[in-house]
């Protein structure tokens, strides 16, 4: 899988903005309904927290997309 790159300026990124940042989801609410329902991975894990804070190095996947945070 190829992961596209997310630039932050600041310490972490919400899960659900960075999200909506890669183009993975059209909605913050579109975002919390595919975290809840266990559809994301962070770092290899599911993640059901779209509070989740991801800090440089960090990927995320969803439906055979994903991203690193850089």
């Amino acid at each position: 899988m190829e992961y596209k790159k997310i630039s932050i300026k600041e310490e972490f990124i919400r899960l659900d903005s960075a999200m909506k940042l890669a183009d993975m989801v059209n909605s913050g609410g579109h975002a919390k309904i595919v975290i809840q329902n266990g559809e994301v991975k962070v770092n290899g894990e599911v993640c059901l927290m779209r509070g989740k804070k991801l800090h440089r190095g960090d990927k995320a996947e969803f439906e055979n997309s994903g991203f690193i945070i850089e």
